[in-house]
Parts: structure tokens; sequence; C-alpha cells
């Protein structure tokens, strides 16, 4: 026999429930890591602490790795741990909000719709990164033009992409009587309820005008904001999950204790109550999510890029550095923080405090180079509005300029020790292209800053920007990023 979290005697306890209590009223597309350690886990405590049915149906869409994701949970009846990692001790939770998981190699495509389209599926949810929702990153609005999208609209009843599942299935819902569901993203995307609503409506607009009147009417989108700091899971981390369970867990996770998730209350079927379990419910999410993008995140990608190119492999690596530590928090409190709106109570600063120390938290092992991947898609909502405000107001931002040079650097795919290294990112194609036939220099500089999707027409426009970042661009590879980073606290404010 296998031994595994199915079969075999655990160091922890096993939930007190029975798995034929759960309805699966929430199907989720996206099973990864993210979503194991943070909603999975939010529904699992609401289900200790009440007589909740719901459940959820886990979708796979991912090929090789998603298949195998969804066998493994198969085989262990749907349970895996979540190993909360704190600087001093570690709490392991075994996970059992899952009602059934699918993939369409294994379950087909229809299978996969009829789950979405049954009457009891009230919330589909998705974490399928930037790139799942096939926007385009300058207007927010669905790209006809991607491939994915071109197959959907060709063949609607075999989807590839996560948006081509869920107009067909509210399609079929419209067909058969069913009530609508809510779409609701977790993604980690400024206003993502928008993005979703924009991707949906928009494909189905290609399709029919007339479902997608019915979408736009009946279907809500509410936008969320997710934290929680969830490390890609190595052999390492299995180690470890495997001697803290006594058995192995393929599926298992590893986080930080800090989990956070603030939800725009728009529901049309009907929600479980997540603000049991801590989940904040409100009106609007914007300042929530402006002030985690931009403080959280944004910090978080000027440690990857000038943590990874100055010998760095985690950001809790980048804190043992004081320079680097002094400029992440200079970073949020003296440019990120004056641009935020907040509602009234809201701490900034002992928000970014909290933030340090999470980024300390020697148990993590948050590889620079994770956080470093998809910059494209990250910059404009993570830095470049932040830099349009303080170009407008004449104010410092000399943190956020030493960021986007590093990222200009990291681009380049070599480290500072001259090492070639793999640049994941959806415009790796054109980055290598301007890598391969621009100089090196203010012309590289100028040929990243024409690619409009990242900067836009007015940042490459404004003399005095494009300037500024050549000149810490130089300083940046003349000097190396450790010197650039401790230079910003040298200067004059």
């Amino acid at each position: 026999m296998e031994h595994n979290l199915a079969n075999d005697e655990l160091n922890v306890t096993r939930p007190a429930w029975n798995h034929q209590r759960l309805v699966p009223r929430i199907v989720h597309i996206g099973c990864g890591a993210f979503h194991r350690a943070h909603q999975a886990l939010y529904l699992h405590h609401l289900l200790e602490t009440s007589d909740s049915d719901w459940g959820i149906c886990e979708v796979n869409l991912m090929s090789a790795s998603g298949k195998l994701l969804v066998e493994q949970l198969r085989q262990q009846d749907l349970l895996y741990s979540v190993t909360e990692k704190g600087a001093e001790q570690n709490d392991v939770h075994l996970v059992a909000a899952i009602k059934e998981a699918l993939h369409p190699a294994l379950d087909g495509h229809n299978g996969i719709i009829e789950a979405l389209a049954r009457p009891e599926t009230a919330i589909v949810s998705l974490t399928v990164t930037e790139k799942g929702y096939c926007t385009q990153g300058a207007n927010g609005e669905l790209d006809a033009d991607n491939t994915l999208i071109k197959h959907d609209i060709a063949h609607p009843m075999t989807p590839k992409s996560a948006i081509g599942f869920i107009v067909e299935a509210l399609r079929v819902r419209r067909e058969r009587g069913v009530a609508p569901f809510t779409v609701l993203s977790c993604d980690n995307l400024r206003d993502n309820g928008h993005v979703a609503r924009a991707a949906v409506v928009g494909l189905a607009q290609l399709r029919d005008t007339a479902l997608a009147h019915w979408i736009d009417e009946n279907v809500t989108f509410p936008s969320s904001m997710v934290d929680r700091i969830v490390p890609a899971v190595t052999d390492e981390t299995q180690q470890e999950i495997r001697a803290l369970l006594g058995v192995e867990d393929p599926c298992g996770v590893a986080c930080e204790p800090f989990r956070q998730w603030v939800i725009e209350d728009k529901f049309v079927n009907g929600r479980p109550e997540w603000d049991r379990v801590g989940a904040q419910l409100v009106a609007d999410v914007a300042p929530f999510e402006m002030m985690k993008l931009r403080m959280l995140n944004g910090s978080h990608s000027f440690l990857a890029y000038l943590g990874y190119l100055g010998g760095c492999e985690t950001i809790a690596d980048t804190m043992q550095l004081p320079t680097y530590r002094q400029a992440a928090l200079a970073l949020m409190m003296q440019e990120q923080a004056p641009t935020l709106s907040m509602p009234e109570g809201i701490d900034l600063q002992a928000y970014a405090n909290q933030l340090i120390e999470r980024f300390s938290n020697p148990s993590l092992r948050h590889r620079t180079q994770q956080i470093a991947m998809d910059g494209s898609q990250k910059l404009p909502q993570r830095w470049l509005d932040s830099v349009r405000y303080h170009l407008l107001h004449g104010s410092d931002c000399r943190h956020l300029m030493l960021g986007i040079a590093g990222w200009m650097r990291y681009v380049l795919g070599q480290n500072e020790r001259g090492e070639a290294f793999d640049v994941v990112d959806p415009l790796s194609a054109t980055l290598h292209d301007i890598n391969q036939h621009t100089p090196e220099g203010d012309a590289r500089i100028r040929a990243l800053l024409a690619v409009r999707t990242i900067f836009g027409d007015d940042l490459p426009a404004n003399p005095g920007f494009v300037s500024h970042l050549q000149q810490v661009y130089a300083q940046l590879c003349q000097h190396g990023a450790r010197a650039a980073v401790a230079s910003l606290n040298q200067e004059p404010k």
C-alpha cells in the first residue's frame, strides 16, 4: 500500500467532518499553491467552525503539471496539508475543503463545463495569473488576437482558456434556465473584478451579443484583494512537510502565518460566511488593493530584481542586508504611501513595519527569481502609476527609478557575474529581440520604453523621466546592485 494522507496514521489531527456533507458550490479554476494555502484554507477553517456545506470543485487547466496534481489529490482522498512557517514554530493544517478535482485530460472538456453549469455551482473563482485573463495591458480589454481566445472562438465547446470555459458554461446555464454564478477573481492584479468582467463579457460579445448582454446584466464580478506569501514548493519544502506529517504529501504547500482576504460583497447566488474566519467583506476593495499592490508587491519586486542581481537567492536574504531593508521601508513610506487614499483608521506605517517583518521571516525560502517572473505585466500596477504621481507632483521617486532600472538590467538575462539565466515573461520574445538587436545603454533603455503595453505613451515622451532613468541605469551597471541600493540612503531627499 502506498503511504499517503489517505491511508496512514499522521502526526496531525484529521478533519472532524465527513466529505459527504460538502456540496461543490464553488468551482475554482487554477488549483495552484497560492489557492491551496489561501482561499481553500479559509473555507477549511469555516468548515471547522460551522455546519457549512460549501465545498470546492478544483479545476486545473495546466497540461502535464495540472493533470498530475489532480491525480495526486484524488489518490489521497482530496486531502492535502498547509504548513504555516513562523520564525519560531510551524503549524500544520490538513485541509479537507475539496469535494472533487477535475482536469480536461481526465474528465473531458464537457465534464468541466457540466461542473460549471450545475445549478449548485454558485461561485466560480480564479487564480490563473494576469495572463490567464487574455486581456491587453494597455486598455484592459480582451485580446482578440490571443492564441487561446482565437481557439475558443473557433471551438467554443472545447475551450482552452479559463475565460472560454466560463463563457461556454454561462451559455449552457442561460439555455437551461439555470441562475448565473458569481465570477470571483482572486488573482493579484489591480481591479481584478473589472478585469474578469472585461474578459468574460468580451469573449461572449465575440460569440453572441445576446449572451454578452445576459452576462453583463446578471453575472457579478466582485473584486478581491488576497495576501499571503506562498513560496514555490521545492524538494526541501517537501522534505520538511514529510517530517511534520510522517508521510509524503506531493500536494502540500508551505507559507507564512499571515493571511488576508478583502472581498467586495457582491454575490449574485450566495457565498460562504468567510467573514466568520477572518475575511473582510467590504463595499470597496480598491483602497486595500492599491495599498497591497504598491507597498507589498512594489517593494517585493524591488527586492526581487535588485536582490537577485546583488546575489541574494531569497527575499529573507535581502533583509539581512541593512541597506536593502532600509530601502524597502523607504520605498513604501516615502514613495508609495503618499500615492494612496485609505479609509480612516488604516495605519500605513504599521502596515509597512509588518511587511518588513514578514519579508524577514527566515523560515520562508521565497526565491527572488520567482517574484521576478512576469515583470512586464507587474510593473505598470506596482510602480509606474506611482512614478506618474511623482512626476505630476514634482516629488522624489528615486527608489522607484532604481527599481525600473533593476528590471531593465534583469531582463538582459545575465547576472552581474556574466552568467546567463532564463527570463520568464509573457513578452520574453520581445525582450530577447531588444537585447539581441539594440546596443546596451541608452539605446536599449529607449527600446524597452517603447514597449507600449508596459510604459504607455506618456513616460517615454517625458524627457526628465527618460534622462533620470538612463542615469540610474548607468550607475547600476557600473557599480552593481548592492552599491546602487546603498547609494539611495546617501542621497539627499
